[in-house]
């Protein structure tokens, strides 16, 4: 059997103070020794930047929409085997889920799929006896979903002298264990922009943000109790330390490696872990380099992988190097194969507009202009497939691969050889540009719910004999 001690940090509602209480807890539990792994309740990317950031090691995202329960719990475990303790950070509120009508992909259900203890994180400003039936009010709703998971509570933004008054009443009102509360902290606030948290790289300080944090919350906070929950925590058959049947359906590692070149820089920072520890698997050898910084390709590329991130606060600097975007462009023209996601997608058009509206010359892959608009111009999960029948795609017909929109920027070329469709509901819309050897979209993909996609990507780029 596996001892996973864990736990997960949930909240009624976005905007509780998860991410700061979080990285504030991997702190603490860094400083014991404990070595931490965290993880990420959905697909977002800049939560995990700031746990990497204290704990010194890979963050991973869970998502029980991308996996099924089966699969996740792997991906979970074989992680958390090599960490002393695991904490998980979920997202919006703990039950919301696809579509805004269900529970799964919720924190919830990823919290039910990785047998986890939950403790909830409640706002408390501007409440007292309130916070009472806040409180059982969540405890009483897991139970229609069969599972009692909500272990602890911590109340923030209460003074101490408000806890220590509320906290004998709220123990024996609702039968739930309080964990300790978290003042005010003005001092310790991560700002935000318009995809979320700025990134830790931007923050001035972080580290002493961070350490500053970690004090006051072993002054307010019980860290014993949450290491005899998280201790508590059901144990693993050391079987679900390999993926489970069918989860690769036959994709085998490549006997030849081949490179492939991953942007990343200020630039270019959303990956999902897994997705690269998988082309790693997979038999990918894969080397780091900068649009904004390098020059030339590293040598002997055989691929590409340009992520999504910000480009637009660097359109400028992108701009101007211009040996790296000829280059780029050069090689796309050549046919070396490449996956370009959100903001990489956006590196590769002809023009990409500034957070300003000033449009400034990129690589010219795709005869278009990625601009920038007032709202949300998708957001959400999707389930893409093949729908261009005349053209050899990466995807073939009859197989889904799943994703997750989120950008503030649209295209005057956004592709139609792909159809996404949404989870909860029937809207549907073409995207993407494909061929056999590359795909260029918004949406970010997850390369675990199928891996055939990423295998057949790195054949493709074995197969090419390109210069660089």
């Amino acid at each position: 059997m596996l001892h996973l001690p864990r736990f997960m940090l949930a909240a009624p509602a976005s905007g509780s103070g998860k991410t700061t209480l979080t990285c504030g807890i991997l702190q603490t539990l860094a400083d014991r020794g404990l070595r931490p792994a965290s993880f990420k309740c959905g697909p977002d990317y800049i939560d995990p930047m700031f746990h990497t950031r204290v704990i010194g090691a890979q963050s991973r995202n869970l998502d029980t929409f991308f996996t099924g329960p089966e699969l996740t719990r792997h991906l979970f475990a074989r992680t958390a085997a090599r960490a002393g303790i695991s904490v998980m950070e979920g997202v919006m509120g703990i039950f919301d889920g696809l579509g805004g009508v269900s529970v799964r992909a919720s924190s919830y259900d990823l919290a039910s799929a990785t047998d986890t203890p939950v403790i909830l994180v409640v706002n408390a400003r501007g409440m007292s006896l309130s916070v009472i039936p806040l409180i059982q009010g969540y405890l009483d709703y897991q139970r229609r979903f069969g599972r009692t998971l909500i272990r602890g509570v911590i109340l923030n933004q209460m003074s101490g002298m408000t806890y220590r008054t509320l906290r004998p009443q709220i123990e024996a009102e609702t039968g739930v264990r309080l964990l300790g509360y978290v003042p005010r902290l003005e001092d310790c606030v991560i700002e935000s922009r318009h995809l979320g948290l700025v990134t830790p790289g931007e923050i001035a300080g972080l580290r002493q943000t961070l350490e500053r944090l970690a004090g006051r919350l072993r002054e307010s906070l019980d860290f014993d109790a949450m290491l005899e929950l998280a201790g508590g925590a059901a144990d693993y058959e050391e079987s679900e330390l390999l993926p489970p049947d069918g989860a690769l359906a036959g994709a085998k590692p490549l006997e030849e490696r081949p490179r492939i070149a991953v942007a990343r820089d200020e630039a270019f920072c959303f990956y999902y872990e897994d997705n690269l520890e998988l082309l790693r698997e997979l038999g990918a050898e894969l080397t780091e380099f900068s649009p904004l910084a390098d020059r030339r390709l590293p040598e002997g590329t055989q691929g590409l992988l340009l992520g999504g991130g910000y480009p637009e606060l660097y359109a400028r600097r992108l701009a101007e190097n211009t040996e790296l975007k000829a280059q780029v462009a050069e090689a796309v023209g050549r046919g070396m194969p490449y996956l370009a996601e959100c903001g990489g997608f956006m590196y590769l058009h002809r023009e990409m507009e500034d957070m300003d509206g000033t449009a400034w010359p990129m690589c010219g892959c795709i005869p278009g202009r990625a601009f920038r608009t007032l709202k949300l111009a998708r957001f959400g999960y999707i389930t893409l497939s093949g729908e261009a029948a005349e053209k050899q795609l990466l995807l073939p017909p009859g197989q889904t691969i799943r994703g997750h929109e989120f950008h503030y920027f649209d295209s005057t070329s956004p592709g139609a050889d792909y159809c996404a469709r949404k989870p909860a509901g029937s809207r549907q819309w073409l995207c993407m540009h494909g061929t056999a050897a590359s795909a260029a979209g918004y949406p970010h993909l997850y390369y675990w719910s199928n891996p055939q996609f990423a295998l057949r990507f790195l054949q493709r780029a074995a197969e090419y004999r390109g210069e660089t």
